[in-house]
């Protein structure tokens, strides 16, 4: 499978190695200082290109070479391209811009012959190179290589890629990432389907501007064993002339999209921010279902938790078969209904006994929000440790929402120790959970 060449090459050659600070091919170099494979820089002027030897072409290399990535102005890429094709390099990136994005077609076209010619599936052009923190493997020029993970990030943005590894940093980590520029060839499916082959991959996170072809990447999804999240730019008539302007795809039809997503199990996210949250959740818990329960000790939370799960088409349930249970073990003014207010004055203890009865009764939920407003008489990490004990047993679909101070540092790096999802914000903690199903 060619396609595995991107993400796991044993030897690359950069075109257009340098050792200037300001050239994209220093960085290029730089970022693979750690890759174990073989680099070999190409720079027609340098003899050596950081330390290491450098050749005039890929020609000149008497190695195999998995994989190239050519970061030279767009002039120069077709008579390297061809190069690589008699070198019978089967993967090459792309990264020089200059294409369809500024309404260079006749150019781009030429690239599509050549790789047609030479059979060479090509990445790009116009595009932020590939990761695979697994091997060490950075063929952007971003600034930090991602902590290894489970989400694989398929995008037609590399400034997106940037933001998202130092947003991520000691947080949470990738699987691997596929920056796709113009996609002239190498698409969604095509990486949909390597990173579904991937063990190290357990969620697919794809930002999409456009689809060249819409089937193919529907049929992937519908194929795929591993949850796709998707953030679709193009709502909006400025978003969509913003996608023209910068790989020169033309957006379509949001509404067609999102209804063609629906149908083909793609898990569809407003902003980055939510597919994140979401990506992150169906790395750590199997969520299945839409009945939510709810559990609070401050009754306007609680209410505010349940309204937005309403306007999000979750399914706050009854509790009648419960409630007799429920009555035992709260205080009489807790609410009778879900949400599950057992009142400011509660402690963790009130947690574990709604806990234990939603143990003996799990086919009438689904998923839990567990609220914790900060209140002087509760012991927080005491909470979160029940929170821990619930999900372990339970496991079912667990989110808590901290809403307090300093205080509640400790219980969140409990959680995040223990893969529970937790948020400040309630608005953010229910879009993570909706659409799941």
């Amino acid at each position: 499978m060619v396609i595995e060449n991107f993400f796991r090459p044993r030897s690359i050659a950069i075109i257009g190695a340098s050792n200037e600070r300001s050239k994209v091919g220093y960085s290029l170099i730089k970022n693979l200082e750690k890759f174990k494979g073989k680099v070999f820089p190409i720079n027609i002027k340098r003899k050596t290109i950081q330390g290491r030897k450098a050749f005039k072409s890929v020609l000149n290399v008497m190695e195999n070479i998995d994989l190239t990535v050519i970061a030279i102005p767009a002039q120069f890429v077709k008579k390297s391209l061809e190069e690589c094709g008699k070198k019978q390099i089967k993967a090459a990136i792309i990264i020089s811009a200059g294409y369809s994005e500024i309404g260079n077609i006749k150019e781009e076209q030429e690239l599509i012959n050549l790789a047609n010619k030479y059979k060479i599936r090509i990445m790009g052009p116009n595009c932020f190179g590939n990761v695979n923190p697994y091997i060490n493997l950075d063929t952007s020029f971003s600034l930090s290589m991602p902590q290894k993970g489970e989400i694989a990030f398929i995008a037609q943005s590399g400034a997106l890629w940037i933001s998202l590894v130092e947003y991520s940093l000691n947080k949470f980590g990738f699987s691997g990432y596929a920056s796709l520029g113009n996609m002239i060839d190498v698409d969604f499916a095509d990486c949909i389907e390597y990173f579904n082959k991937d063990k190290n991959t357990k969620v697919i996170l794809c930002y999409i501007e456009a689809l060249k072809d819409g089937r193919k990447f529907l049929n992937s999804c519908k194929k795929s064993e591993k949850p796709i999240v998707v953030v679709k730019v193009g709502k909006s008539d400025a978003g969509a002339k913003a996608a023209l302007s910068h790989t020169g795809a033309l957006a379509g039809s949001y509404e067609i999209y999102k209804a063609a997503f629906k149908q083909s199990n793609v898990i569809l996210a407003d902003t980055l921010t939510e597919a994140l949250d979401k990506s992150l959740l169906l790395t750590q818990q199997n969520i299945r279902g839409n009945k939510v329960v709810i559990i609070t000790n401050g009754g306007g939370t609680g209410v505010l938790t349940a309204d937005l799960c309403g306007i999000k088409n979750l399914n706050v349930i009854q509790l009648q078969k419960i409630i007799k249970s429920l009555n035992k073990f709260l205080p009489e003014d807790w609410s009778h209904n879900n949400p599950i207010d057992i009142v400011g004055s509660s402690s963790h203890k009130e947690y574990k006994n709604v806990f234990n009865i939603l143990l003996k009764n799990k086919s009438i939920f689904d998923f839990a929000l567990v609220i914790l407003n900060q209140q002087k008489m509760i012991n927080i990490e005491k909470v979160a440790q029940e929170i821990i004990n619930f999900r372990k047993k339970s496991k079912k679909g667990i989110v808590a929402i901290l809403i307090g101070g300093k205080e509640i540092k400790k219980a969140e790096d409990l959680l995040n120790k223990h893969k529970i999802p937790n948020f400040f914000d309630i608005d953010r903690a229910v879009n993570t959970l909706k659409g799941l199903n």
